[in-house]
C-alpha cells in the first residue's frame, strides 16, 4: 500500500485557527506516556505492551521520521501511540487528539500514515504456512475435534464505516442496513490471521468475496495439496473448502458436522479476540473510506504480532474507564 508521505506539523491546525480566529485557541502540552505511564495502565489503555509496542516501532520507524524537527513535528513513538489509541476506542478524534497533545486534522493523518506504515508488513506477519508448518496446523486442528486436514477456517465480519458518500455509496450498505466493509479473515488454530481481505462494500456476499481471492486460486492450484478450510454453508462447496451438511441424516453425517461447527468456531473466537483488543474494530469506523481500509488491516497485523509476543489479551472495554480525559491522569504516574 503507498501513501503520500507528506510532512505534518503539529501546529498545522493552529495556523488555521489564527487566520480564523486571529489567535491560537488552544495550547497542546504533549506528554510522554511511553515513559510517564505505568506498565498496566499503558496496557489497558493502548492495548499493547511497551516491549510490543518498541518491537513495532522498530519496524516502522524509517517511515514515520521527519528529516528535521523544525515546527513541533511529531516523534514516531507518539504518532504509534496516538493511532493505537484510536485503534483502542475510535470514536470521536478531538477527544483523542487532545490527550495526545495535537490538533484533530494532524491525528486524522498521523492515524492514516501509521495504518499505511504497519499495513506495508502485512507480507512478513499475516501469510500461509509452507511445508511443516502446514503438518503443524492440522494437527493442532485435528485436536480440536478430529477434523483432519484443517489448515484454516474462514468467514467474513462487517466493520462498520460512515458512508463514504457518492453515487455508489449504497453499496456498501449491508443487509443489516449499516455501512461497512465484508472483511474476509482465514484464522488457524491459534486464532492467528492467515489472511485478510479488507476493500469489499458490505453488500457484497462472504462466498462473492472468496470466489474472488487469490486464496480461492491458489487452493484450486492444489499449491496446499491435501488441506481444506471450513466455511459455514454460505460458501460453495469444494474439495479444498468444506462446508456444513444441510440435512445430516446418519449418525456420521451428524457427527461431520458437530465436528465441523466446533472446528470452524475457532473463527469466531478470532474474531471476538481481535475486536476486544483494538475496539474501534467493534464500534466502527469514523474516517475516510481509504483510511478506513488501512485501519482494518493494521490492526491484523498488530493482531498477529501480538500472538507471536505471546501477549495476554487486554481488559474488555467496558472495564475501562470510557472518559478520554481520563489519560490525563497519566502524568501522576
Amino acid at each position: 500500500m503507498e501513501i503520500e508521505d507528506e510532512i505534518f506539523i503539529d501546529d498545522d491546525g493552529e495556523i488555521l485557527d489564527i487566520i480564523n480566529y486571529g489567535f491560537p485557541r488552544k495550547i497542546y502540552d504533549r506528554s510522554n506516556y511511553f515513559q510517564d505511564m505505568d506498565n498496566l495502565t499503558f496496557f489497558q489503555r493502548f492495548r499493547l505492551t511497551k516491549p510490543t509496542v518498541l518491537t513495532v516501532l522498530d519496524q516502522i520507524e524509517h517511515r514515520l521520521e521527519f528529516p528535521t524537527n523544525l515546527n513541533n513535528s511529531i516523534t514516531p513513538i507518539n504518532q504509534l501511540l496516538s493511532a493505537l489509541r484510536f485503534y483502542a476506542c475510535g470514536g470521536h478524534q478531538n477527544d483523542i487528539a487532545d490527550i495526545m497533545g495535537m490538533h484533530q486534522s494532524t491525528l486524522s493523518r498521523v492515524v492514516r500514515r501509521v495504518s499505511a506504515a504497519i499495513a506495508e508488513l502485512l507480507p512478513q506477519h499475516i501469510k500461509f504456512p509452507i511445508a511443516e508448518e502446514r503438518i503443524r496446523q492440522q494437527s493442532n486442528f485435528f485436536q480440536i475435534a478430529r477434523f483432519p486436514k484443517v489448515l484454516g477456517c474462514v468467514d467474513g465480519t462487517h466493520i462498520k464505516i460512515v458512508s463514504p458518500g457518492g453515487e455508489d455509496s449504497e453499496i456498501f450498505r449491508n443487509r443489516k442496513s449499516y455501512f461497512s466493509i465484508n472483511t474476509q479473515v482465514i484464522c488457524n488454530s491459534e486464532l492467528k490471521i492467515l489472511d485478510l481481505v479488507a476493500r469489499w462494500p458490505g453488500s457484497v456476499h462472504d462466498a462473492t468475496i472468496y470466489m474472488n481471492s487469490r486464496i480461492r486460486a491458489r487452493s484450486e492450484s492444489g499449491e496446499f495439496h491435501n488441506a481444506v478450510l471450513l466455511g459455514d454453508s454460505g460458501y460453495p462447496l469444494r474439495t479444498y473448502f468444506l462446508t456444513p451438511l444441510a440435512n445430516p441424516v446418519t449418525r456420521g453425517e451428524r457427527l461431520y458436522n458437530e465436528s465441523h461447527i466446533r472446528t470452524r468456531n475457532t473463527i469466531e473466537r478470532t474474531f471476538g479476540v481481535w475486536k476486544r483488543r483494538f475496539p474501534c474494530l467493534a464500534y466502527g469506523l469514523r474516517c475516510q473510506l481509504q483510511t478506513s481500509l488501512l485501519v482494518i488491516v493494521a490492526p491484523g497485523i498488530l493482531h498477529n504480532i501480538t500472538i507471536d509476543m505471546k501477549e495476554d489479551l487486554p481488559p474488555a472495554p467496558h472495564n475501562i474507564e470510557t472518559s478520554e480525559k481520563l489519560l490525563a491522569n497519566a502524568r501522576a504516574f
